[in-house]
């Protein structure tokens, strides 16, 4: 029997549903460009090498900050594309605390059906995007775990 996985969080639970509902590979690529449409702009100078996603075709860039004991992240791309996986990530992990992050698998994209049409570098950028965002959050975690006074 297969492991069985973390239930999703309510966000990202939504934008999974959402995806399976698209059928079509097209629709699900305009679902994916809402979200880069969704994005707040990124500040050109946050545009720095220390928030930049390494491993990623595009130029991707990632930020993140705590407050209330909840992650807030902020992200860019120059690819339409790979900012709306950005997007995507943002919405559905933002207000989470860094443990719930940190407990994420990325195998949520299957469930979104976007796997099957991403060239094989953008499912990369993904799990780099991904990887990078609980990175920050384990930050936070390890901070709040280890700096309590």
């Amino acid at each position: 029997m297969p492991p069985v996985s973390q239930p999703l969080p309510a966000s990202l639970e939504r934008i999974v549903q959402r995806f399976q509902q698209i059928s079509e590979p097209k629709r699900r690529y305009e679902y994916l460009l809402w979200f880069a449409k969704r994005l707040p702009p990124f500040p050109d100078e946050q545009k720095v090498a220390e928030h930049k996603v390494p491993g990623c075709v595009s130029q991707v860039y990632v930020t993140a900050s705590l407050e209330q004991g909840k992650v807030s992240f902020q992200g860019d791309s120059g690819s339409q594309l790979t900012k709306g996986l950005v997007g995507l990530l943002v919405e559905g992990l933002n207000g989470l605390a860094p443990a719930e992050i940190m407990q994420l698998k990325p195998d949520f994209i299957q469930q979104t059906g976007l796997d099957v049409s991403l060239t094989p570098s953008r499912a990369n950028g993904f799990y780099n995007i991904f990887q990078t965002m609980q990175q920050k959050a384990l930050v936070y975690h390890l901070a709040e775990t280890y700096l309590r006074t």
